[in-house]
């Protein structure tokens, strides 16, 4: 599971292009939208393309994302039981 961890923290810093963030400075419970991260929802389309393109997971329901994309854990947590890559 911390191996999963770090590959969303590396795939977030280089899909969503972040200059300023280096995957080390994501804490695995730390908010990916408001507070934390700062995501806005353009990010969060782009976190879905790489759901399904990496993981073969396809979300269809804005509300289902909302639960999976509230921090690195809760994304592992969901790859890890619905991946089909």
């Amino acid at each position: 599971m911390e191996a999963l961890k770090q590959e969303l923290k590396e795939k977030i810093v280089s899909v969503l292009n972040f200059e300023d963030v280096k995957p080390e400075d994501i804490e695995s419970s730390d908010a990916l939208f408001g507070d934390g991260l700062g995501l806005d929802s353009i990010d969060a389309l782009e976190l879905i393309v790489m759901l399904d393109k990496d993981y073969g997971i396809k979300l269809s329901d804005p509300k289902e994302g909302k639960a999976i994309f509230q921090s690195i854990d809760t994304m592992a947590a969901y790859i890890s039981e619905h991946r089909t890559k």
